[in-house]
């Protein structure tokens, strides 16, 4: 090695660039502390005390959550997933690697200081970091809401320099790791953005400027007056036809005769009655989720007004399966699932309470009532042998992680039925939350899965309920299934918002 190579240069001017960056770093706090800062002074400072601990940022998702529409549920969800992750990374190695003092609060104004001084490190800010890794998880998965909650997060972090606990380097340096943190989330879990669903088949539907030619049915009962009138508004041309349930399946069928495009407002088994009338008069279908689930307008896309009223004005639309059921009895056809055993039964129990304590309590109370129940397995016979079964489940097309978390479908033409069979034996309740909890394609004593095209079922005794789309009927003898392709034009956003 050359005598001539100085081995310290490379580390005194790394070190000499740290003094500048602090030495500017004191002038820019120095410089905060003396501005004068209108109007300032009654909110900061409350606003920093009420991040401590993340209760600010625990409120704001209790009230973005609140909303109660799917995007803002996820978007609160995912800036607290974010939020989590920050405050732990800050927690186990960012206070630990860098032990910076806190500055000198000398030249800060008494109003400003807070009362409570912490007494961790400087280095980096952890309010600055959990109000960035809200917000931008906010803002990964809506984009309205981190609009919404940006500003507030900004002066969060603004707050931590001008009550003198933090330098503007710990500040910038906390929401770079909250950001990082709120991206890291996203590689773990996608956005549903990241995950749309493939709009395919795209097919040819009429585009209708302010709605022209749409008329919508809604149905009273599922609480869809407050989006009825958020349609009026983007769509000032719909025909929009509000009826009480037994009138629906009547003016579904009068609103197709008359209409371009026909509509519907309401959960899976509204939609469902309105997808009939489409089918028999070859119209396309229009569906703004307005029940419970909505589990096919979701894995349409459609979760609000805008959803819907864009792709009609541009004339954005997909084919989709149906699939269909037959028995001695008639027949029917169901966009989301089928299934026989114990669901169906939860199904009518829960009709049975929630008017009285509302759905998501019915739903409870329903599992416990139906699994507590002292009951004998469904006995069917298919592939020429005789099966007991505690439930027999076919989704039209393949869900996803279905099971304790809400499934959802990622292609709604693959041309299959998704079945699940959890097989009859003892102990029904532990059989039913173990096939929950496990994989889609999974064989086990207790349960099994298949991708099928149809299925044939007999042997079926008299009275047998059967669920689809949220619907229960009885069926005995023989039942099949079978998908119709591409059966049904629907529209759905194809530009993710």
């Amino acid at each position: 090695m050359s005598p001539d190579v100085d081995l310290t240069a490379p580390r005194t001017g790394a070190h000499a660039i740290l003094t500048r960056l602090l030495a500017l770093d004191s002038r820019l706090f120095q410089a905060a502390a003396e501005r004068h800062w209108p109007g300032a002074g009654p909110v900061l400072p409350r606003l920093s005390r009420s991040a401590n601990h993340g209760v600010l940022w625990f409120a704001a998702a209790a009230a973005i959550a609140a909303s109660r529409t799917p995007r803002a549920r996820r978007a609160a969800a995912r800036g607290l997933a974010s939020l989590g992750l920050a405050s732990l990374t800050i927690n186990t190695l960012g206070k630990r690697s860098v032990r910076r003092p806190r500055p000198l609060l000398d030249p800060v104004p008494h109003v400003r200081r807070l009362q409570r001084q912490p007494i961790t490190t400087s280095f980096p800010s952890g309010h600055a970091a959990s109000a960035s890794a809200f917000a931008t998880g906010v803002a990964l998965e809506s984009g309205g809401w981190g609009a919404a909650v940006a500003p507030v997060a900004f002066s969060v972090a603004v707050s931590r320099v001008y009550t003198g606990v933090h330098f503007p380097s710990d500040v910038l340096a906390g929401a770079a790791l909250g950001a990082g943190a709120a991206f890291a989330v996203r590689g773990l879990v996608p956005t549903r953005a990241q995950i749309a669903a493939p709009a395919r088949p795209r097919a040819a539907v009429p585009a209708l400027p302010g709605g022209e030619g749409l008329v919508l049915v809604t149905n009273n009962a599922s609480g869809t007056a407050d989006r009825a009138r958020a349609l009026r508004d983007a769509l000032p041309r719909a025909e929009v036809v509000v009826c009480e349930p037994e009138d629906l399946p009547a003016e579904a069928e009068k609103a197709a005769g008359r209409a371009r495009v026909l509509g519907v407002c309401g959960g899976d088994g509204t939609v469902n009655t309105a997808a009939r009338a489409a089918l028999r008069h070859g119209l396309p279908l229009a569906v703004l989720p307005g029940g419970t689930l909505n589990h096919f307008a979701y894995d349409l896309g459609v979760e609000d007004v805008r959803d819907l009223a864009g792709a009609l004005e541009r004339g954005e639309g997909v084919r989709v399966d149906v699939g269909r059921f037959s028995s001695k009895r008639g027949q029917g056809v169901f966009l989301n699932t089928f299934s026989l055993g114990v669901y169906p039964e939860l199904v009518r129990e829960r009709e049975r309470w929630a008017d009285r304590i509302g759905g998501w309590p019915a739903g409870v109370l329903a599992a416990l009532r139906v699994l507590r129940a002292d009951r004998h397995p469904l006995e069917a016979e298919f592939q020429g042998r005789r099966h007991p079964l505690w439930l027999l489940f076919a989704g039209n097309g393949t869900y996803h992680r279905m099971g304790l978390a809400p499934g959802r479908r990622l292609d709604l033409a693959d041309g299959v039925l998704d079945v699940r069979v959890v097989h009859g034996g003892r102990r029904p309740a532990l059989r039913l939350l173990s096939a929950a909890l496990a994989g889609p394609l999974t064989r086990s004593p207790a349960h099994a899965a298949v991708q099928v095209g149809r299925l044939r079922l007999t042997g079926l005794a008299p009275g047998t309920l059967l669920a689809y789309d949220g619907e229960v009927t009885e069926v005995e003898g023989e039942v099949r299934l079978e998908k119709l392709p591409e059966a049904l034009t629907v529209y759905r956003p194809l530009r993710a918002r």
